[in-house]
């Protein structure tokens, strides 16, 4: 159910003419203040959705890689690597999962100063449950069509690129 309009007009529109008008025309300054919004809408909505399952996105995230790997577990150094977030944030992340019981921790034995995250069955039955939630809500991306939703990620892949989140691969 759509959210009851607060503005008569487009604020980050309305942002851009002033822009112009001061500092001349700067398309970029638009378009990150479109995607900001974009991701807070996302995220609220997302989180949202798997909030009664005790998580938050990123914690949904983590389990999804999880169940995506092999064993169903991960050091958490490639946690981090895969997520691409700060060590810091995967032990937050994998603490919290461990506490609600979604996740279990153990010493690694291929590595004697690492730990491995691995996902309980408790975790996977949350994680698959969050998963059908948020598909059912087209993870907040309801008001695009499939090629719509292509466009958007060829659109900001370039940009995840030079940031160096994976190189360039050939036919791209």
């Amino acid at each position: 159910m759509p959210k009851p309009l607060s503005l008569t007009f487009d604020p980050i529109a309305r942002a851009d003419e002033h822009w112009k008008q001061r500092w001349g025309s700067v398309p970029s300054m638009a378009a990150i203040t479109s995607i900001m919004r974009a991701h807070q809408i996302l995220l609220s909505e997302v989180d949202a959705v798997v909030k009664p399952y005790g998580l938050t996105f990123a914690r949904y995230e983590a389990l999804v890689l999880l169940t995506f790997s092999r064993k169903g577990e991960l050091p958490m150094s490639k946690i981090g690597e895969r997520l691409m977030v700060h060590p810091t944030s995967v032990t937050n992340t994998v603490d919290r999962l461990q506490a609600a019981g979604f996740v279990e921790k153990r010493p690694n034995p291929d590595d004697g100063r690492g730990t491995l995250a691995a996902i309980t069955d408790k975790g996977r039955e949350v994680c698959d449950a969050a998963t059908e939630d948020l598909m059912a809500m087209d993870f907040g991306l309801g008001a695009y069509d499939v090629g719509q939703l292509g466009d958007i990620f060829a659109l900001l892949r370039p940009l995840r690129v030079a940031a160096g989140d994976f190189p360039e691969e050939p036919g791209h």
